[in-house]
């Protein structure tokens, strides 16, 4: 065995299994999916008994969970898989937007997106209900085969811009559709933390 080779069997993950066959390409990110629980299981004991931090982080915000059961894709594809999205939005007193959302991508890829920039716009007065929002930052998931599926994506990582329309429901529930570029658009549901 190389160094190289014995470096990825001792180490876990390594880049190049990126590129190994499907199943055990699987039982990779199954590895990896445990051992970022267990990171976040070990941080999220701290960062709970620190209420300074999560007030900080929510004071004079609107954290809100969102989550997406439907997407619509304006082409038919035979290997579109089911996308499901769920993420954590934050929304400022001056109306700009930041989050992060994990979803299964169109061709069942997990796939991440970051997004520190964004806005809400009320865009008449007459439908106080009704905002026009967009979101831009970093998405990862689009690998191979499917890298060419999104604009700009250099192994995995591109960059990404979301318009959306939203729909003030009651008890504090959004509807949401974001348009997804020329691909489709996705339904989404959102409601604050209290």
């Amino acid at each position: 065995m190389s160094p190289v080779t014995t470096h990825c069997v001792h180490s876990g993950f390594h880049f190049t299994d990126l590129f190994m066959a499907p199943d055990r390409y699987l039982i990779k990110i199954k590895k990896l999916r445990l051992f970022t629980g267990l990171i976040v299981a070990q941080l999220a004991g701290p960062a709970l008994a620190a209420p300074d931090f999560i007030t900080h982080w929510t004071q004079g915000n609107e954290v809100r969970w969102q989550f997406s059961p439907l997407t619509y894709h304006y082409s038919e594809d035979p290997n579109h898989k089911r996308v499901v999205m769920i993420g954590l939005e934050r929304q400022h007193a001056d109306a700009s937007i930041d989050g992060a959302a994990f979803f299964t991508n169109s061709f069942g890829q997990p796939t991440l997106y970051i997004y520190p920039w964004g806005h809400t716009y009320q865009p008449m007065d007459g439908a106080k209900q009704l905002s026009l929002k967009w979101t831009a930052g970093f998405l990862y998931g689009y690998r191979a085969p499917y890298e060419d599926k999104v604009p700009l994506n250099f192994r995995g990582l591109s960059l990404a811009l979301i318009p959306a329309v939203v729909y003030e429901l009651n008890d504090g529930w959004r509807g949401q559709v974001n348009i997804l570029g020329t691909a489709g658009l996705m339904f989404e549901l959102s409601k604050p933390f209290h």
